[in-house]
């Protein structure tokens, strides 16, 4: 994939879509989110018209505090799964990237105050339709020693969520993959939280 990738989440449609390009423009994926649904489960796609769908993501339980959302290909074939980290994560943001019950890799907030203010300066009526121009959450993907392998900023933007995904160090198509289809997972459940 060439990097930087751009992730925007447009929030004014009905339902929410989601959508990957990478540096020259061409979709990755895209998602367009069924509402509600009291467990959720998330088809990736390569195209707008879904018509070819490429991943699932699917919750292990209805409640999804801490939940555990599982990845399969477009054969059903497992491909991991991501966690929150459900008291960790009310502070500050914090999921694992899990290779069947074992953490390969850790996503983490970079600056848990920068969500905070990014939060209560959008509550703020009519000025807080400019927030996203104001603060930038980034989260960080590690390896448990510590070694950063991607980068997620927020990006400046008015009716819509754009973020930027840069790849930091090497990493392998599946490991690729999985990182990819958990910040996905994470962007759509940290929207809710604010």
């Amino acid at each position: 994939m060439n990097y930087p990738l751009q992730l925007s989440f447009k929030i004014v449609a009905v339902a929410p879509q989601l959508s990957v390009t990478d540096t020259n423009g061409n979709l990755i994926f895209y998602v367009k989110q069924k509402l509600f649904k009291l467990k959720e489960s998330v088809t990736i796609f390569a195209d707008v018209q879904r018509t070819q769908p490429l991943y699932a993501i699917n919750a292990d339980r209805v409640i999804d505090f801490s939940g555990r959302y599982h990845f399969t290909d477009h054969n059903g074939i497992e491909l991991g799964s991501v966690k929150r980290q459900g008291m960790k994560s009310l502070w500050k943001a914090r999921y694992d990237i899990l290779e069947g019950d074992r953490t390969v890799m850790t996503i983490r907030e970079e600056n848990p105050w920068v969500k905070v203010l990014d939060g209560l300066f959008g509550a703020i009526p009519l000025i807080g339709m400019f927030a996203g121009y104001v603060f930038h959450p980034a989260f960080l993907v590690s390896r448990p020693e510590g070694m950063v392998v991607m980068r997620l900023e927020k990006q400046p933007a008015l009716f819509e969520s754009k973020f930027t995904i840069k790849r930091e160090a090497e990493i392998d198509k599946t490991e690729e993959t999985r990182v990819l289809l958990s910040l996905i997972m994470m962007i759509i459940l940290e929207r809710r939280r604010g």
